[in-house]
């Protein structure tokens, strides 16, 4: 389901892929039955594509992966976080369009 440069995270590979990443990684808390969910996760796809020399972009499934859901107290889906190196920077809450998303990128790179 994911695009080619989006990644799949899970309580297994987070700390690797998203906290230890050497590029800031914007990761959005999705699951399938979250219909707000469903309309961003192209727009993730675009997004993983048009930066992926910049960010890393990626998706983690909620149910699959409850852990890091009550970890970084993902209450309601979408959210999107940014993280930079190894820290939160920057939060959404809900899909309001590829602009806020994109936003969220800007924020952390040049």
């Amino acid at each position: 389901m994911a695009g080619a440069n989006t990644a799949t995270f899970t309580d297994q590979n987070f700390g690797d892929s998203v906290l230890k990443s050497d590029k800031p990684v914007m990761v959005d808390f999705w699951a399938t039955w979250c219909g707000p969910c469903v309309m961003a996760g192209p727009v993730v796809d675009e997004l993983a594509d048009d930066y992926k020399d910049k960010v890393v972009v990626g998706k983690l499934d909620v149910d699959a992966n409850q852990a890091t859901a009550q970890q970084y107290g993902v209450m309601s889906i979408p959210t999107v976080i940014m993280f930079k190196d190894g820290k939160e920077v920057a939060r959404k809450v809900g899909f309001a369009g590829r602009p806020m998303y994109e936003g969220l990128i800007k924020s952390v790179v040049n």
